[in-house]
């Protein structure tokens, strides 16, 4: 399919043929019928993509303290090759949209393939012929409503939300600030709703298309402005002032003050500057609100992820419902949209598009992508019956769930009606491992027919896999990699032609199903992984999956049994008991004659509420990352785990707790304790591990020294070992000793008996799998 993207590193708009993009339980696969550009937002995306590094810095300061941060961590090389693996990655433009629905998640309720229904969200509903879209960001188009006017529905909403949040009713007196698409929009809902609505700008396109239809329209010339507002305004001035302009200045945020009767409302709709004055706004009492985005749920992974959608007695206006409003008020013939289009482009033209934004040769308004009125054929594996749970246009006898119940199911999680009782935070007992049922897992492996680890096909397309993990892969001998999957299919086009993939597909079967591939790499969400990789090693797949491997038992399992069966090499991405610290630390206690007792502290540092360490259903930081130190203390103990107590904080539900202790007994009698906090002093690296054994004595600090018995015997840039973890994998593909996965394994055990330790039993279930 086509797609609008804007390279990261700058350049012209582009139009790019990436995979159709494969949905997941809460979302809707839509072909796209018309798209509307917002140009204040996407050319203030595309003026940063071609901006220099410094103006990026000054513009992203966050995220240029997170590459910092990343620096200080793991070192200038990694962070400048994670910042180079993003600058060269592409964003995708556009917002609002509409279309005709082709595919429906097994838990979204209301919508059927078929429906012509309204889209919206960023990195959602594209500039694309087909566009994934949570099935709560997509609206029912009412009859006698065109897709061309529909597809105005998302960006009304951001307009109707900023009219929302002023609080006025008929008769009220309204200013709007700048008269951009936003801007008459709001002015058009406002006159709808029987406000007084008066409209100021400086250009006279804008304000000539708001007097058509009965805004008060002035130019912005200053005091001379001002007056003809107090004299609109019976001399009071206006009740409500919407900033719907755009840009760094402060200037129309504090004009609004002077258009403004005395505790009036602002509400800020545009992206503009906030150098602001105390005084205006004291004096009049003024009330300044901002307005985020379309309305509530947005930005709210419950919401617009796992399709739980807000009672309508306690939020009234979502933005999916939002979108419902602006739609009814088209049928309705209340609001107009056909007047604003300056300008329409086949999708093929987009680039001529934002010629005309980045320019501005001549004015415009709305500009409007058109797509071909037949829907493009969906691949070959995408057709009905080979779908991932979800409904098509040849199969609407499906059954749709709830939001949350479905939701939940879908995501692994659990519902109010099997919801466990989860304890108070505390040690509990130290429970022993689950038996591993005799699965027969063989130490020595041979290869599958025709297997020899040549052939690598990759699902996930983050960072991660781009900056870490396949240069590892690459050092390690591996070199033809063949296909590259990603939910979306654009990210799999990016990485593919980043990377040298000769190929890039949109979700997991495609790889799974290549016959040609020999290797499969799995670095996608952690609730995806247990599916992916049983999948892999039933199909005599070599598999390596990044940690954790499974997030309950039985998903550990099935893969146990997969592993069993297929016959392909498997490797748990563990890295550190492969790195050259641990390797020597092994070595310097290989001649000790009594248990070890190790230390392992991690000074993680905090993340922000939406990281997905925060999300129960990818395991949180015990299943997420403390994996990692489990396996690495059974690896200098040279000894399995057999029992386990955990103890978590109090500032987070059990799972997602950010501060952890994990005590470990293995079986011959060492013991291990796993301090993880979620503290991070600029004095401490972030991780440390001593290890103690008779008068030997072990310091691993964080992968950039080792120290025995207080004497440095290996030193040198760190190195977590990645690249020695899939040289050893590649060795295992060809036929090599394959005796360290039955460690991994046991390591994947252990987390899951912390986890058990804690009270929590499970946290998701193998069911839909989506890369």
């Amino acid at each position: 399919m086509k797609q609008v993207v804007q390279a990261a590193s700058g350049g012209a708009v582009r139009v790019l043929d990436v995979p159709v993009p494969v949905i997941g339980p809460t979302e809707v696969l839509v072909a796209t019928a018309a798209t509307i550009v917002s140009a204040g937002t996407e050319r203030a995306v595309t003026e940063l993509a071609r901006a220099g590094l410094l103006a990026k810095a000054r513009a992203r300061p966050d995220l240029v303290r997170k590459v910092t941060e990343k620096a200080r961590t793991d070192g200038l090389v990694p962070a400048a090759r994670s910042v180079r693996d993003r600058l060269r990655g592409d964003v995708p433009l556009g917002y609002s949209g509409c279309g005709r629905v082709v595919e429906v998640g097994s838990a979204v309720a209301g919508i059927r393939p078929g429906d012509l229904v309204a889209t919206g969200g960023a990195g959602r509903a594209n500039h694309a012929e087909f566009q994934a879209v949570p099935g709560l960001l997509c609206a029912r188009v009412p009859d006698g409503v065109e897709p061309a006017a529909a597809a105005f529905a998302t960006i009304g909403s951001i307009a109707l939300h900023g009219l929302r949040l002023a609080e006025v009713g008929p008769g009220a007196k309204v200013v709007v600030v700048g008269l951009g698409l936003v801007g008459q929009l709001a002015a058009r809902l406002a006159l709808a709703s029987g406000c007084e609505v008066a409209g100021i700008d400086l250009a006279q396109l804008p304000l000539a298309t708001a007097a058509a239809v009965g805004v008060h329209a002035l130019a912005e010339v200053g005091e001379a402005t001002t007056a003809a507002v107090r004299a609109w305004s019976r001399g009071r001035g206006a009740d409500a002032v919407l900033i719907c302009a755009a840009g760094r200045s402060a200037e129309p945020v504090m004009r609004a003050t002077a258009l403004a009767r005395d505790r009036a409302q602002l509400v800020v709709v545009g992206d503009v500057g906030l150098g602001l004055l105390r005084a205006p706004f004291y004096d009049k009492e003024l009330t300044l609100r901002f307005a985020r985005s379309y309305g509530p749920g947005r930005y709210e992974r419950g919401y617009e992820d796992w399709g739980v959608d807000y009672p309508a007695g306690q939020v009234r206006w979502t933005e999916g419902r939002n979108q419902e409003a602006v739609l009814d008020l088209l049928a309705a013939g209340r609001l107009r949209v056909d007047d604003l289009v300056t300008h329409a482009f086949p999708i093929d033209a987009a680039p001529r598009a934002y010629e005309l934004v980045a320019g501005r040769s001549e004015p415009y308004l709305a500009i409007r992508f058109d797509y071909p009125a037949e829907v493009p054929a969906l691949p070959a594996s995408r057709r009905p019956g080979d779908d991932a749970g979800g409904r098509t246009a040849d199969d609407t006898s499906g059954r749709a769930a709830s939001g949350r119940a479905a939701s939940g199911r879908a995501a692994g999680g659990r519902t109010a009606d099997d919801a466990e009782r989860l304890p108070a935070p505390g040690l509990a007992a130290a429970p022993r491992l689950r038996p591993r049922p005799r699965l027969g897992l063989p130490r020595q492996r041979g290869v599958p027919a025709g297997r020899r680890g040549s052939r690598v096909g990759w699902i996930g397309a983050g960072t991660f896999s781009g900056a870490v993990l396949l240069p590892a892969f690459r050092a390690a001998g591996f070199d033809q990699f063949v296909t590259v999957a990603s939910a979306g299919g654009r990210s799999a086009r990016s990485f593919a032609d980043r990377h040298g993939f000769a190929g890039a597909v949109a979700g997991a079967d495609a790889v799974l199903d290549d016959d040609d591939i020999d290797v499969v790499v799995i670095a996608t969400p952690h609730a995806t992984h247990a599916g992916l990789a049983a999948r892999a090693l039933e199909r005599g797949r070599h598999v390596w999956c990044e940690k954790p491997l499974a997030l309950s038992f039985d998903e550990l399992e099935r893969v146990e049994k997969a592993a069993a069966v297929g016959g392909g090499a498997l490797v748990v991405g563990y890295n550190r008991r492969f790195s050259p610290a641990v390797g020597a630390a092994r070595a310097a206690l290989a001649a000790r004659t009594g248990p070890l007792t190790t230390v392992y502290r991690i000074a993680a540092g905090a993340v922000p509420a939406g990281h997905w360490y925060n999300d129960r259903v990818q395991g949180g930081r015990l299943l997420g990352e403390v994996c990692h130190f489990v396996d690495t203390c059974a690896a200098l103990a040279g000894s399995e785990v057999e029992a386990v107590a955990a103890l978590a904080g109090r500032e987070a539900e059990l799972l997602l707790a950010p501060d952890l202790a994990v005590s470990l007994r293995h079986a011959d009698g060492s013991l291990s304790t796993i301090a993880y906090s979620s503290a991070r002093p600029r004095a401490a690296r972030k991780e440390q591990v001593e290890a103690l054994a008779g008068s030997r004595h072990v310091r691993i600090d964080d992968y950039r020294e080792l120290v025995v018995d207080g004497r440095s015997v290996w030193k040198g840039v760190q190195d977590k070992g990645h690249r020695d973890a899939a040289a050893a994998f590649l060795r295992m593909c060809r036929g090599g000793d394959a005796a360290v996965t039955a460690e991994l394994l046991a390591s994947s055990r252990a987390t899951l008996a912390a986890a058990d330790a804690l009270g929590v039993e499970a946290v998701c279930s193998s069911g839909d799998v989506r890369a």
